[in-house]
């Protein structure tokens, strides 16, 4: 392992600080938006599903997982490859199977159907995920945590919109009216292809070989360390599961709402997704990660402990402020395992989004059992308990690592024509 990490390797040029390519995050942002809304439909339609099949809450889990599975398996593979043959184009090869998913989610006529299609989308995002993470930090002008913040935050407002698609066009129309919602997936494909040509142009650029920078830290201490940040990573998705997955059926079952209302208070909840995470990243360029993540994962327990017990107005409240504080946590935590082992940008960034991905899809399906047997309300009030888990974060070392005076671009390889 250590031979790997402090192995030399061929980087472009060094880019000056401050030389920040906004127009590229846009576009990678922007592309995450559209990845990610086509996504979140899928979560804001289970009803829709649910009564067409006849489905129980844990089949409704097993469509999480499959999608989740699918996402969070590939991710590292794709990571680690493209660490080394860097494939510029691969960005729009995936938001066309995440196109096709689409495609067969609005003709499938068996719950067998709508695991093949969450398939596919889920494979869409195994390799749209890594590689435009890399593609952040690519144009960030070593401003990365600004840089991963700007990305994520195009992901949380997309899964923001999915729910308000879903009640406003999808659910009036029917089934059928999810194709039309493909037409997203093309535009994105049209932007990626914009986003691989400047990528493909960073490796045309003239070369200079340095030696990876060591990780600043022992072997063990940084295998103890990614172990606390992998259980906090289990906190925050699997809270972010009973969410995304089961609000709209609790708010259901707790205060007798329609349909429409409940997926206001998920679009509520995952707007405040959005907004959190713009802070995380940029606060945590200037004040530290660790702090970063210690008060995002822990300050929110007081609140998620609160939630069970509350009207459908505090709820609101309450989910926007749980909402708007767990996100700050992600864009630091994953800037931090990037420093913690340097030079393997797309192995780390393929490892914690597949983590995210595959423990919110065994979240799903776990909590789903759960709500089977004992209930949607009991289901809350034992989620609650998951953001103390946030504990952890004390045993996260202060990394000192001053601000680069260049970008880290990633490793040269192979481009496809």
């Amino acid at each position: 392992m250590s031979n790997a990490l402090t192995a030399p390797v061929t980087r472009p040029g060094p880019r000056p600080a401050g030389d920040t390519a906004f127009r590229v995050l846009g576009a990678i942002s922007f592309s995450h938006f559209l990845n990610d809304m086509m996504q979140s439909l899928m979560l804001a339609i289970y009803p829709l599903f649910k009564s067409e099949f006849q489905l129980s809450f844990a089949q409704v889990g097993v469509i999480t997982l499959t999608y989740q599975l699918t996402a969070s398996l590939l991710q590292p593979l794709v990571g680690y490859y493209t660490d080394r043959h860097a494939k510029p184009f691969s960005l729009a090869f995936g938001m066309a199977s995440t196109f096709c998913g689409l495609l067969v989610l609005s003709v499938a006529s068996s719950f067998t159907l709508v695991l093949v299609a969450a398939a596919l989308v889920g494979t869409g995002s195994s390799v749209f995920h890594p590689e435009s993470a890399r593609v952040a930090r690519m144009a960030s002008g070593g401003r990365y945590g600004l840089a991963q913040s700007i990305f994520q935050v195009g992901g949380n407002a997309g899964s923001a919109a999915g729910p308000l698609l879903a009640a406003w066009f999808i659910l009036p129309r029917g089934q059928r009216s999810i194709a039309w919602l493909s037409l997203f997936a093309l535009v994105a494909i049209v932007v990626l292809i914009g986003v691989g040509r400047w990528y493909r142009h960073q490796h045309r650029q003239p070369k200079a070989t340095v030696a990876a920078p060591p990780t600043p830290l022992p072997r063990r201490k940084v295998a103890s360390t990614i172990g606390v940040l992998v259980a906090l990573i289990f906190s925050k998705f699997f809270y972010m599961a009973s969410i995304s997955s089961y609000l709209i059926f609790y708010l259901l079952h707790q205060f007798s709402v329609s349909t429409q209302v409940a997926q206001v208070h998920l679009f509520y909840f995952l707007l405040a997704v959005a907004l959190g995470t713009l802070l995380g990243g940029p606060i945590g360029d200037r004040i530290g990660r660790r702090q970063v993540i210690w008060f995002s994962i822990l300050g929110i327990a007081p609140f998620t402990l609160a939630l069970p017990y509350v009207g459908l107005g505090a709820s609101a409240v309450l989910l926007g402020v749980i909402g708007f504080v767990l996100a700050s946590a992600f864009p630091a935590m994953l800037v931090y395992a990037q420093e913690l082992i340097p030079g393997k940008v797309g192995t780390i960034s393929g490892l914690f989004f597949g983590l995210a991905f595959g423990l919110g899809g065994i979240g799903a399906a776990v909590l789903g059992q759960f709500a089977d047997q004992w209930g949607i309300v009991s289901l809350y009030k034992l989620c609650s308990f998951l953001p103390l888990i946030g504990l952890l974060a004390v045993f996260l070392p202060e990394l000192h690592r001053p601000r680069p005076l260049a970008a880290e671009l990633p490793l040269q390889g192979k481009v496809a024509p």
